[in-house]
């Protein structure tokens, strides 16, 4: 689908809700806003696909207007049919990866709890500038998308500020097994193993690494990012935020079950000088 077809589906979408409205009694937006106690353009921009509305907008709206259960279904099954389509990766990267991290860093600059758990790379928020270069290089060529490397780069750096505020609480989880993937050349991995062991004597964050061979409590299916109330996951197509509480906290189980069995601290940093002794017998 295009971008064209994505506005088309948000406003069929705002005039369906605009028709549960006008039969539910509430003939102006300006009314249907004061029984809400919205602003009247909030209503406005909804109805006309200006603006998606979130979960909590729809089940609101779905329950001023007494929407019966099998068409409350649709309206949210259609809410997060629209939402993965907005954030598919072939439409946020139809411009290259700089806006992406400009988003990522806005919403991680307004967490007060960060948690990430990656099974097959580096996490964004300790890459140093050559591996997230690679990283970047060999996303483009996958999804044909423009290779904005340098200024991708460059926000993802930016966002690294975030691991010296003391006000949050930063908790890194990766597996030993993403450091023997290849994804760059051994002497850009050297460096990056060299930055982790930085990163692991930060006091303001916890950086674990789950050795190879450790038994697993549970088996993670993906990697995933948690910001306080909210769970991000990275899919080949698409990115997933889950903002119900109870699914947050399943991410959160998940989370507590990774940090179980990963070494931080000088645990860490052997694992880490061990790995840069093979890259230079290699």
């Amino acid at each position: 689908m295009t971008a064209t077809d994505l506005d088309r589906r948000r406003t069929r979408f705002g005039e369906r809700l605009r028709r549960l409205r006008e039969r539910a009694g509430f003939v102006t937006g300006t009314a249907f806003a004061a029984r809400l106690g919205w602003q009247q353009s909030r209503v406005s921009r909804i109805e006309t696909g200006a603006q998606l509305a979130t979960d909590a907008d729809l089940i609101t709206w779905l329950a001023a207007v007494d929407a019966r259960e099998p068409i409350a279904a649709s309206m949210r099954t259609e809410l997060l049919e629209l939402r993965l389509q907005s954030a598919s990766w072939k439409r946020q990267l139809r411009t290259g990866n700089r806006r992406r991290q400009e988003h990522a860093a806005s919403i991680e600059d307004a967490s007060s709890r960060i948690r990430a758990f990656e099974t097959a790379l580096v996490p964004g928020l300790v890459q140093t500038a050559e591996y997230a270069e690679h990283v970047f290089a060999t996303n483009a060529e996958f999804y044909r998308s423009p290779a904005d490397i340098d200024e991708s780069v460059r926000v993802r750096m930016e966002r690294q500020r975030v691991l010296y505020d003391r006000s949050k609480t930063i908790e890194l989880v990766m597996t030993e097994a993403a450091l023997h993937y290849p994804v760059c050349p051994p002497e850009v991995l050297a460096a990056q193993l060299d930055r982790l062991i930085a990163v692991a004597g930060l006091s303001s964050v916890t950086f674990g690494i789950i050795p190879l061979g450790t038994r697993l409590p549970v088996v993670p299916m993906h990697g995933f990012w948690i910001l306080d109330g909210q769970a991000i996951i990275e899919t080949i197509d698409t990115e997933i935020t889950v903002t119900e509480p109870e699914d947050v906290a399943l991410y959160s189980r998940m989370a507590d079950a990774m940090v179980s069995v990963a070494t931080v601290g000088s645990a860490a940093r052997t694992i880490l000088l061990r790995l840069i002794d093979e890259i230079g017998t290699r």
